[in-house]
């Protein structure tokens, strides 16, 4: 890759939110996601796995939330760097790939074929180092028609370039709900993963996780804008109120106690 298209990349994958963006070369503005929050993709879409296998999309969905990572496995620098960015996080996560979620990769370049996928989910469960986590992570490859349709769905937009036999695309994963709804964008090349777990959690309907993550959740709310979580300030304060009439109630308590135990002995 020229230091030009690597650039260019860079630069798609910083402004991805931000198609008008003034440092985005003028070819490229129409590179970027487009979020489509609570809005469904086409489960009935036929893809084939990397053992080679009909698939549809909908067969990785119904009782997991799905991470979808719409990448090519030639890619110069920008996929691997989602996809590095990603198994780091998911290494960060308590949940397992196969028990709490699924990852779902799948090619935007329909020419790759299912040994290339393989070879790239080999890589990847080796990164991952968790047990039984191949029934979890899944990689993708499909006709031209099929990609088009997922990557519409998720306002994933990206570009072949003749010239240099590259795509040009965005950087981010979605997060997914078991039924197949599109929950949060993480955008970028790494996700945080107190950000990644909050997401999944949300996108199954908080039925995974525990009561310190619904405490998280109380405290920080998702911000489509940056694709992150952060702080929900007012619920802080409410909080933090909660706690010093909580603290005072203790305090009370246990003074009358001592006050009660006191008058007994005398």
């Amino acid at each position: 890759m020229t230091s030009r298209a690597a650039m260019g990349v860079v630069t798609v994958a910083l402004c991805c939110v931000q198609p008008t963006c003034a440092e985005v070369p003028k070819e490229l503005r129409d590179i970027g996601i487009e979020q489509r929050l609570n809005e469904s993709v086409p489960l009935q879409l036929p893809f084939r796995d990397e053992s080679g296998a009909a698939v549809h999309l909908g067969d990785y969905f119904g009782a997991r939330p799905v991470v979808l990572a719409l990448v090519y496995y030639e890619c110069p620098m920008l996929c691997t760097l989602v996809l590095n960015g990603l198994v780091s996080s998911l290494k960060a996560v308590s949940f397992d790939a196969g028990d709490e979620f699924e990852v779902v990769a799948v090619s935007i370049d329909p020419d790759e074929t299912p040994a290339m996928a393989l070879a790239k989910k080999e890589t990847y469960l080796k990164a991952y180092r968790r047990p039984d986590a191949a029934r979890g992570w899944h990689f993708l490859t499909g006709d031209e028609e099929s990609i088009r349709q997922l990557a519409e769905a998720i306002g994933f937009r990206y570009r072949y370039d003749p010239a240099s036999g590259e795509f040009a695309h965005a950087a981010g994963v979605t997060v997914l709900t078991p039924r197949g709804k599109i929950a949060r964008y993480f955008y970028g090349v790494e996700y945080a993963p107190r950000d990644l777990r909050l997401g999944l959690i949300e996108a199954a309907a908080e039925t995974i996780g525990t009561a310190a993550d619904q405490l998280l959740l109380f405290c920080f709310r998702y911000d489509a804008a940056t694709g992150r979580y952060s702080a929900a300030v007012l619920n802080l304060v409410r909080l933090g109120g909660v706690l010093t009439v909580l603290s005072f109630a203790v305090f009370v308590f246990y003074t009358r106690q001592r006050e009660t135990r006191v008058q007994t002995a005398t």
